[in-house]
Protein backbone atom coordinates (compact mmCIF):
# COMPACT_ATOMS: atom_id res chain seq x y z
CA UNK A 1 0.00 0.00 0.00
CA UNK A 2 1.40 3.40 -0.96
CA UNK A 3 1.86 6.17 1.63
CA UNK A 4 -1.12 8.26 0.50
CA UNK A 5 -3.44 5.28 0.84
CA UNK A 6 -1.85 4.29 4.15
CA UNK A 7 -2.50 7.81 5.47
CA UNK A 8 -6.14 7.67 4.38
CA UNK A 9 -6.56 4.22 5.93
CA UNK A 10 -5.13 5.47 9.25
CA UNK A 11 -7.51 8.44 9.21
CA UNK A 12 -10.51 6.22 8.37
CA UNK A 13 -9.57 3.80 11.16
CA UNK A 14 -9.03 6.56 13.71
CA UNK A 15 -12.29 8.29 12.83
CA UNK A 16 -14.16 4.98 13.10
CA UNK A 17 -12.71 4.34 16.53
CA UNK A 18 -13.54 7.83 17.80
CA UNK A 19 -17.06 7.59 16.34
CA UNK A 20 -17.64 4.25 18.05
CA UNK A 21 -16.37 5.60 21.38
CA UNK A 22 -18.43 8.78 21.13
CA UNK A 23 -21.70 6.92 20.58
CA UNK A 24 -20.95 4.09 23.01
CA UNK A 25 -20.62 6.72 25.76
CA UNK A 26 -24.10 8.15 25.21
CA UNK A 27 -26.87 7.45 27.68
CA UNK A 28 -29.68 5.21 26.33
CA UNK A 29 -32.17 8.11 26.38
CA UNK A 30 -29.80 10.28 24.33
CA UNK A 31 -30.37 8.13 21.24
CA UNK A 32 -33.89 9.49 20.84
CA UNK A 33 -32.99 13.16 21.28
CA UNK A 34 -33.77 15.26 18.25
CA UNK A 35 -30.63 16.92 16.90
CA UNK A 36 -31.84 18.65 13.76
CA UNK A 37 -34.98 20.74 13.51
CA UNK A 38 -35.00 21.26 9.74
CA UNK A 39 -35.49 18.75 6.96
CA UNK A 40 -35.81 15.25 8.36
CA UNK A 41 -35.43 16.50 11.98
CA UNK A 42 -33.21 13.54 12.88
CA UNK A 43 -32.65 12.04 16.31
CA UNK A 44 -29.21 10.75 17.25
CA UNK A 45 -30.34 7.24 16.26
CA UNK A 46 -31.28 8.54 12.80
CA UNK A 47 -27.95 10.35 12.45
CA UNK A 48 -26.10 7.09 13.11
CA UNK A 49 -28.39 5.30 10.63
CA UNK A 50 -27.32 8.02 8.18
CA UNK A 51 -23.66 7.23 8.95
CA UNK A 52 -24.21 3.59 8.01
CA UNK A 53 -26.01 4.35 4.77
CA UNK A 54 -23.64 7.18 3.81
CA UNK A 55 -20.58 5.00 4.40
CA UNK A 56 -21.97 2.24 2.22
CA UNK A 57 -23.12 4.65 -0.48
CA UNK A 58 -19.85 6.56 -0.62
CA UNK A 59 -17.80 3.36 -0.80
CA UNK A 60 -19.91 2.22 -3.77
CA UNK A 61 -19.59 5.67 -5.37
CA UNK A 62 -15.80 5.68 -4.95
CA UNK A 63 -15.46 2.15 -6.31
CA UNK A 64 -17.61 3.07 -9.30
CA UNK A 65 -15.54 6.15 -10.09
CA UNK A 66 -12.29 4.18 -9.82
CA UNK A 67 -13.78 1.64 -12.24
CA UNK A 68 -14.45 4.41 -14.77
CA UNK A 69 -17.85 5.71 -13.74
CA UNK A 70 -18.88 9.36 -13.64
CA UNK A 71 -20.27 9.43 -10.10
CA UNK A 72 -23.78 10.56 -9.22
CA UNK A 73 -26.03 12.15 -11.86
CA UNK A 74 -26.00 15.95 -11.99
CA UNK A 75 -29.59 16.11 -10.76
CA UNK A 76 -28.99 13.80 -7.76
CA UNK A 77 -31.10 14.92 -4.76
CA UNK A 78 -28.84 14.34 -1.76
CA UNK A 79 -31.38 15.39 0.88
CA UNK A 80 -34.06 13.02 -0.43
CA UNK A 81 -31.55 10.19 -0.71
CA UNK A 82 -30.28 10.74 2.85
CA UNK A 83 -33.78 10.88 4.32
CA UNK A 84 -34.93 7.77 2.46
CA UNK A 85 -31.84 5.72 3.27
CA UNK A 86 -31.60 6.70 6.95
CA UNK A 87 -35.25 5.80 7.44
CA UNK A 88 -34.45 2.21 6.45
CA UNK A 89 -32.36 1.71 9.59
CA UNK A 90 -33.88 4.17 12.06
CA UNK A 91 -35.43 1.41 14.19
CA UNK A 92 -32.22 -0.61 14.57
CA UNK A 93 -30.79 -0.70 18.08
CA UNK A 94 -27.82 1.55 18.86
CA UNK A 95 -25.59 -1.51 19.14
CA UNK A 96 -26.71 -2.81 15.75
CA UNK A 97 -26.19 0.57 14.12
CA UNK A 98 -22.67 0.84 15.52
CA UNK A 99 -21.86 -2.70 14.36
CA UNK A 100 -23.18 -1.92 10.88
CA UNK A 101 -21.19 1.32 10.76
CA UNK A 102 -17.96 -0.45 11.80
CA UNK A 103 -18.54 -3.15 9.15
CA UNK A 104 -19.26 -0.57 6.44
CA UNK A 105 -16.17 1.44 7.42
CA UNK A 106 -14.04 -1.70 7.30
CA UNK A 107 -15.21 -2.30 3.73
CA UNK A 108 -14.16 1.28 2.89
CA UNK A 109 -10.77 0.73 4.53
CA UNK A 110 -10.24 -2.49 2.57
CA UNK A 111 -11.21 -0.70 -0.65
CA UNK A 112 -8.86 2.25 -0.05
CA UNK A 113 -5.99 -0.06 0.94
CA UNK A 114 -6.05 -1.47 -2.59
CA UNK A 115 -5.94 1.87 -4.40
CA UNK A 116 -3.01 3.30 -6.31
CA UNK A 117 -1.95 6.95 -6.56
CA UNK A 118 -3.63 7.02 -9.97
CA UNK A 119 -6.89 5.80 -8.41
CA UNK A 120 -6.78 8.57 -5.79
CA UNK A 121 -6.54 11.16 -8.56
CA UNK A 122 -9.53 9.91 -10.56
CA UNK A 123 -12.45 12.32 -10.60
CA UNK A 124 -16.16 11.84 -10.40
CA UNK A 125 -19.28 13.67 -9.29
CA UNK A 126 -19.93 13.60 -5.55
CA UNK A 127 -23.41 14.68 -4.41
CA UNK A 128 -22.08 17.43 -2.13
CA UNK A 129 -18.59 18.22 -3.42
CA UNK A 130 -19.47 18.19 -7.12
CA UNK A 131 -16.60 17.04 -9.33
CA UNK A 132 -13.88 15.82 -6.98
CA UNK A 133 -10.90 13.49 -6.83
CA UNK A 134 -11.30 10.15 -5.07
CA UNK A 135 -8.82 11.29 -2.41
CA UNK A 136 -11.01 14.30 -1.54
CA UNK A 137 -14.14 12.14 -1.37
CA UNK A 138 -12.40 9.77 1.03
CA UNK A 139 -11.26 12.67 3.20
CA UNK A 140 -14.85 13.88 3.37
CA UNK A 141 -15.92 10.41 4.50
CA UNK A 142 -13.96 10.67 7.74
CA UNK A 143 -14.68 14.36 8.24
CA UNK A 144 -18.41 13.90 7.68
CA UNK A 145 -18.98 12.02 10.93
CA UNK A 146 -16.91 14.50 12.93
CA UNK A 147 -19.14 17.35 11.73
CA UNK A 148 -22.28 15.54 12.85
CA UNK A 149 -20.67 14.52 16.17
CA UNK A 150 -19.77 18.14 16.87
CA UNK A 151 -23.39 19.15 16.23
CA UNK A 152 -24.66 16.32 18.46
CA UNK A 153 -22.28 17.30 21.24
CA UNK A 154 -23.49 20.92 21.05
CA UNK A 155 -27.14 19.83 21.12
CA UNK A 156 -26.58 17.58 24.15
CA UNK A 157 -24.83 20.37 26.04
CA UNK A 158 -27.89 22.63 25.75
Amino acid sequence: MNERCAHLVRRLEGACSSTQTFFENLQPADWEKQIYTEGAAWSIRQVVAHFVMAEDGMARLVAGIVDGGDGVPEDFDLDSYNEYKAKQLENDSPETLLEKFAAARQKTIDLVAGFTDADLGKQGRHPWLGMAAIEEIIKLMYRHNKIHQREIRAALEK
